[in-house]
C-alpha cells in the first residue's frame, strides 16, 4: 500500500483509445449492432468511471473484469478504503498488468464532489468537432436524370456528409452536448419544427446534472435507459455473442445515460430523473415525446395506418423524405431498484408505456400474425441478481400488453483463478412486444425465440487463454423467408496467446447452423433445409508503445446449404501505425476474394476519433486506406482519411441510386477537433 501512496501524486497517462481495436478484441466477428456497441463503449470512455464511487454493474459493463476480479476489487475497497491512485490497482489480488492496461482508459479516481459552478470551471471534457466526407466517384443518385432510364428520381441534396459534435462535461457533475448530422444526398437545410426537423437533417441534444445529493441523475433532451437484462429498456447494450463468452450474457443496470449517437432511432427525447429516496433504493421516472420515421398509407378501415418503422436514418429521395418523422411516439416509464448490502446484488421493477398517434399494423402475411398491432403497448418487467462467493445469478421476466411473456435466467461463475463459465436460458413468446428492450437473442429482436447458451474460458497461464461457447435456439413460429417453425445452433472457439506486452495473437472458428426455406419446395407445401455458415480468423498484433504497431489478419468465410455448392471467400489484411512527435500515420492494405456476396467478409478498420468503419469485402479486389492525425497544438487536432476499394471482376458497384460506373469506390474524410 505504501507504494500506491507514494505514486498518488502522479497518475498513469490516459491514452487515446482505439475503440475499433477494443471492439475487435471483444467481438472479432462483428455483431449486427456494431454501431450501437461502438457508441456504448465510446460513452464509457468519454465518461470514465470513478473507482471510489463505482458499483459492480458499472464496472461489469466494461467487459474487462472477471467475476472473481470484480469480487476482489470490492473486497479490497471495503477493507482499504478509498483508492488514492490508479497505481494502487497493482495491489489488488487477481489483477494482472494486462487487465490493468485494458482497464485504465475507462476509469479514474476523482476528487471529492464539487459544486456545478466549480465543475464548470474545470470540465473533464470540453470540445468541438467537425467532420465531413464524400464518395469520390459519382453515384447514380447524383447524376442527371436520363430520359432512357426507368428511374425518375435523384437524391435531393449534395454528395458530401456533415457532422458536428459539441460536448462540455465533468464526470459526476454535469454534461451538455449537441450532435448535428446529415448524410450524403440529404438536403443541407430543411426546417419543419412540427416534425422535429431543425434545419440539419438530424439534431440531438442533452443537458444532464448528476450526483447532487439525493438527485442521482437529471437529463433533459435525448437519453437512453438500461435496466435489468434489457427486457423492457436496454437500448445500446445488447452486445450479442463474441469472444467475450462470459460477461456478454449479463447486462448491467447502468441507468440513465445521455444519448450522443448519430444513429437516428432507439432513444428517448424528453425528461428523466433518478432519485435516491432511501439508503439503497432509487426510483427513475421518464417522459418522452418524439417523432419517428414511418411508412404510412390508407387501408379499408382507417384513413391512415403505419406499416413499418424504418431506422436507416436516410432522407435523400422524395419517398424517404415523406417518411421522415411523421409518427408521434410518447413514452412514460418507471424503474424502481433496491440494492442489497455489501454489493451482493439488487432487484427491481421496470414499466414502460408507449403510445402512437397512428394505428400500427404490419403487412398481412403469415409470419407477421403475432406482431404488434394497435396504438399503445404496456410492458412490465421484474429483474434481480445476486452474488454468492464467485457465482453471480441473474434473471428478468416481463409481460407485454398482448399477454406475451419474455424471460432470461443465467449465471456467471469463477472456479479458481483459471476457469470461468457462464450459462443462460431465454424465452421470448411469439406475441411478446418490447420496443426498447434489447436482451441477448439470436434474432434481431427478442420475439418468437427460445434458446440456451453456455460459455467457458480457461486461462492455464498468463500467456494462454482458451474460450468457447455453444448456443441452441428455436423459433416456434414463422419468420421472414422461413415458412415453418425452425431451429439452429452455433458454436465458437477462440485461442489467445499473449507472450508479452508487445505481442499477442489469436485464432478463432465460428460455425452457425440454421434452417431456411427450400427453394425447390412447392409454394403450397413449404419445406426447410439446413444452412451452414463458417468463419475462421488468425490475427497477430505487435506493438512498440508510442512508436509503431503492426497487425496481420487472415480471414475465411463460407456459406452452404443442401442445394448449393457453397459460397466461400477469404481476405488478407495488413495494418500499420506509426507514432511521431505530432503526427500519427495509419494504413491498411488488404486483398480479398469471395465467390459472391453471400461469402462477404467484414473487417474492422481504424477510423477518425468518434467514427466507426466496418466495410464488406466481396468478389475479388483490394482495399486500402491511409489516415493522418496531426496535433497542431495541445488543443487542435486534424484527421485526414482516404480509403479505396478496387474490384477486378466487376464493372458496376452496387445498384439503384447507389450504383457506381466502374470498378473502384473511394472515400475521403476530414475531421477537426478543438479542445477548449
Amino acid at each position: 500500500m505504501g507504494m500506491a501512496i507514494l505514486a498518488a501524486a502522479q497518475e498513469p497517462p490516459r491514452s487515446e483509445i482505439d475503440i475499433n481495436r477494443f471492439i475487435a478484441e471483444l467481438f472479432p466477428i462483428p455483431p449486427d449492432d456494431s454501431e450501437e456497441l461502438y457508441e456504448t463503449l465510446l460513452q464509457l470512455y468519454a465518461s470514465p468511471l470513478d473507482l471510489n464511487a463505482v458499483n459492480p454493474d458499472d464496472l461489469a459493463a466494461l467487459f474487462i473484469l472477471s467475476e472473481k476480479q470484480l469480487r476482489s476489487f470490492f473486497e479490497y475497497r471495503a477493507k482499504a478504503g478509498a483508492l488514492l491512485s490508479l497505481y494502487e490497482l497493482q495491489a489488488i489480488p487477481e489483477f494482472d498488468i494486462y487487465t490493468i492496461r485494458r482497464l485504465l482508459p475507462f476509469v479514474t479516481i476523482s476528487a471529492k464532489a464539487v459544486s456545478i459552478h466549480d465543475a464548470l470551471k474545470n470540465p473533464g471534457q470540453h470540445f468541438l468537432m467537425l467532420r465531413s466526407g464524400k464518395l469520390l466517384e459519382q453515384q447514380k443518385g447524383f447524376a442527371p436524370l436520363d430520359s432512357n432510364a426507368n428511374s425518375i428520381t435523384r437524391y435531393q441534396g449534395p454528395p458530401f456528409n456533415g457532422y458536428l459534435r459539441y460536448r462540455n462535461a465533468r464526470n459526476g457533475a454535469y454534461s451538455f452536448g449537441i450532435t448535428l448530422e446529415k448524410d450524403s444526398g440529404e438536403e443541407i437545410w430543411h426546417w419543419n419544427a412540427g416534425r422535429q426537423i431543425f434545419g440539419i437533417d438530424y439534431t440531438s441534444f442533452h443537458v444532464q446534472i448528476s450526483d447532487r445529493g439525493k438527485l442521482k441523475n437529471l437529463i433533459i433532451g435525448d437519453f437512453q435507459m438500461q435496466a435489468g437484462q434489457g427486457m423492457v429498456m436496454g437500448a445500446g447494450f445488447s452486445l450479442g455473442k463474441g469472444s467475450e463468452v462470459i460477461r456478454s450474457v449479463y447486462h448491467s443496470t447502468t441507468g440513465l445515460k445521455p444519448y450522443t449517437s448519430a444513429t437516428e432511432a432507439n432513444f428517448f427525447r424528453g425528461i428523466a430523473a433518478s432519485w435516491s429516496f432511501a439508503r439503497r433504493t432509487d426510483i427513475t421516472l421518464l417522459f418522452s415525446r418524439t417523432k419517428r420515421d414511418a411508412t404510412q398509407g390508407p387501408d379499408s378501415i382507417r384513413s391512415s395506418i403505419t406499416t413499418s418503422l424504418p431506422i436507416t436514418g436516410y432522407h435523400r429521395t422524395p419517398s424517404e423524405i415523406e417518411k421522415h418523422n411523421v409518427l408521434r411516439e410518447q413514452n412514460i416509464g418507471l424503474h424502481l431498484i433496491h440494492k442489497l448490502a455489501a454489493q451482493k446484488g439488487q432487484f427491481g421493477i421496470t414499466m414502460l408505456h408507449t403510445g402512437y398517434d397512428s394505428f400500427i399494423r404490419k403487412r398481412d402475411l403469415p409470419y407477421n400474425r403475432y406482431e404488434f398491432s394497435g396504438r399503445q403497448n404496456l410492458i412490465v418487467g421484474l429483474h434481480g441478481d445476486y452474488r454468492w462467493q464467485n457465482i453471480h445469478f441473474f434473471s428478468e421476466a416481463a409481460i407485454s400488453g398482448s399477454g406475451g411473456t419474455g424471460a432470461i435466467a443465467g449465471l456467471i461463475a469463477s472456479a479458481g483463478r483459471k476457469l470461468d463459465f457462464s450459462a443462460m436460458a431465454r424465452h421470448y413468446a411469439r406475441n411478446f412486444h418490447t420496443f426498447y428492450g434489447n436482451p441477448i437473442s439470436e434474432a434481431t429482436r427478442p420475439i418468437n425465440e427460445r434458446g440456451a447458451y453456455a460459455g467457458i474460458r480457461w486461462s492455464p497461464s498468463r500467456k494462454w487463454q482458451w474460450s468457447a461457447y455453444f448456443d441452441y435456439f428455436r423459433f416456434p413460429w414463422l419468420k421472414f423467408q422461413v415458412d415453418k417453425p425452425s431451429r439452429g445452433f452455433d458454436y465458437f472457439v477462440h485461442l489467445l496467446w499473449k507472450p508479452s506486452k508487445r505481442l499477442n495473437a489469436y485464432w478463432l472458428f465460428h460455425e452457425k447452423h440454421k434452417q431456411i426455406n427450400d427453394p425447390a419446395a412447392e409454394d403450397n407445401d413449404p419445406a426447410l433445409i439446413h444452412s451452414v455458415k463458417r468463419t475462421a480468423v488468425f490475427n497477430i498484433d505487435y506493438e512498440i508503445p508510442l512508436k509503431c504497431a503492426f497487425r496481420t489478419r487472415l480471414q475465411y468465410g463460407g456459406l452452404k446449404n443442401a442445394h448449393s455448392k457453397g459460397s466461400n471467400g477469404f481476405t488478407i489484411v495488413q495494418d500499420v501505425s506509426w507514432h511521431l512527435s505530432k503526427l500519427e500515420v495509419s494504413a491498411r492494405a488488404a486483398f480479398f476474394k469471395t465467390d459472391d456476396y453471400d461469402s462477404r467478409q467484414y473487417v474492422y478498420e481504424k477510423d477518425v476519433l468518434y467514427a466507426f468503419s466496418i466495410p464488406a469485402y466481396y468478389n475479388t479486389g483490394t482495399r486500402h486506406f491511409l489516415m493522418l492525425r496531426y496535433a497542431v497544438s495541445k488543443q487542435l487536432k486534424i484527421w485526414l482519411r482516404w480509403s479505396q476499394t478496387r474490384y477486378s471482376d466487376i464493372e458496376k458497384i452496387s445498384s439503384g441510386l447507389n450504383e457506381i460506373e466502374g470498378n473502384k469506390r473511394s472515400d475521403a474524410k476530414l475531421q477537426v477537433m478543438y479542445q477548449f
